[in-house]
């Protein structure tokens, strides 16, 4: 199920940020504030922090792997822009893909879903953790989450991208954003840094 239909309504009771991207290719990105750290546990069973990549520009979304739609294009589409990083992903430019459903997304299940689109896990964590402390990282980001009784999960589908000094500087909504424009921004960021 689409996340599409709840969108309008979770993003007008959204508690946290939700700044669209929308600045000129010529202009630096505008800065949202402090990206909210966490911990959960990725694809290998370790605890991973936000402060962990510091250094780093970090694109920070959220799926599920039993999403049959959305979160599987996000998934792919962020998979390609991980070719077209080149060298830079992994050691410079990473991605953190953490789970809407972490009752169901163990580390087994989310290694096995990241190994199905290809993802470089040099460079890109997949996160799951206690389900009360995952919904909280979800709210300080602007995303809600919640489960149908077939076990679909309706959410805001957002992706963060953070400077390498912590900073939330723009977040993309839906899945159908620019992904040249989302590469360049990476880039962007990185640049900026040195």
């Amino acid at each position: 199920m689409s996340c599409w239909p709840a969108c309008a309504l979770v993003l007008a009771l959204m508690a946290g940020p939700a700044h669209a991207h929308d600045a000129p290719h010529d202009e630096r990105l505008p800065t949202i504030g402090q990206a909210p750290d966490f911990t959960l546990l990725s694809q290998d069973n370790v605890r991973v922090s936000l402060h962990d990549f510091r250094g780093k520009v970090v694109a920070v979304s959220f799926i599920y792997t039993y999403c049959t739609d959305v979160c599987p294009m996000l998934t792919a589409h962020m998979a390609s822009v991980q070719e077209k990083l080149g060298s830079a992903f992994g050691p410079q430019i990473a991605f953190v893909s953490i789970t809407v459903d972490p009752e169901r997304d163990t580390p087994d299940v989310l290694k096995e879903y990241a190994q199905n689109f290809g993802a470089d896990l040099k460079g890109w964590s997949f996160l799951t953790g206690d389900p009360a402390v995952v919904h909280e990282v979800g709210r300080k980001y602007g995303v809600i989450a919640k489960k149908a009784a077939n076990g679909e999960v309706d959410h805001t589908l957002l992706t963060s991208l953070v400077d390498p000094n912590g900073i939330l500087r723009v977040q993309y909504l839906g899945v159908r954003f620019d992904l040249e424009e989302f590469r360049d921004d990476l880039v962007s960021l990185l640049d900026e840094s040195k």
